[in-house]
């Protein structure tokens, strides 16, 4: 069922989801570039562009490491990506003050790349579920950065490449009204 806004948007919002279904093919880090290009391009509190993608291609340690620190869940599908992408914030500026809004921009980031994602027609997931000490240390994060999310990227797949669990989750899903989540203030 196609995703009708209320509101008029730009087509790519609502065709933009999280697709689990990959097909195990490496990506090309060519393929991967656009996208970490677009998210060159977000804006960012005072333009500190805090955000740093730390990405391992399918096949490399560096995959097996990231596919390691995710949770049990997230390995049964994301194993499939063509590549892990670690997305960390910058959460302390170069002269060791805090940046209180790395985390937001490095959202924006992720908005950008999800979105050159689905402009590129490929498979694009963030992850919450993972450890992120472990993911700190298979990316190899410097000092002052924390990670956000784990992106899984990939060639779609159709839904019964996945697991049995996870194949009735393999649509976009609704979101709520703008009225929930928006208030005027008089």
């Amino acid at each position: 069922m196609p995703r009708i806004p209320a509101h008029p948007v730009d087509p790519l919002f609502p065709r933009r989801w999280s697709p689990r279904s990959m097909d195990g093919t490496p990506l090309a880090r060519e393929e991967l570039l656009p996208l970490l290009e677009a998210a060159r391009w977000a804006p960012s509190g005072g333009n500190g562009q805090p955000w740093r993608f730390f990405y391992a291609l399918r096949g490399t340690p560096g995959f097996a490491a990231l596919l390691a620190a995710l949770v049990p869940g997230n390995q049964e599908w994301a194993h499939a990506a063509g590549a892990l992408v670690v997305l960390g914030a910058k959460v302390v500026r170069d002269d060791g003050k805090p940046a209180g809004t790395a985390p937001f921009d490095a959202g924006a980031a992720w908005m950008a790349f999800a979105l050159q994602g689905t402009i590129s027609g490929l498979a694009v997931h963030a992850m919450g579920g993972f450890d992120k000490e472990k993911a700190q240390a298979a990316a190899a994060l410097p000092a002052g950065v924390e990670p956000q999310a784990v992106i899984a990227v990939g060639h779609r797949a159709p839904p019964e490449a996945l697991p049995e669990k996870h194949r009735a989750r393999e649509a976009p899903n609704e979101r709520m009204p703008v009225e929930q989540f928006a208030v005027e203030l008089g």
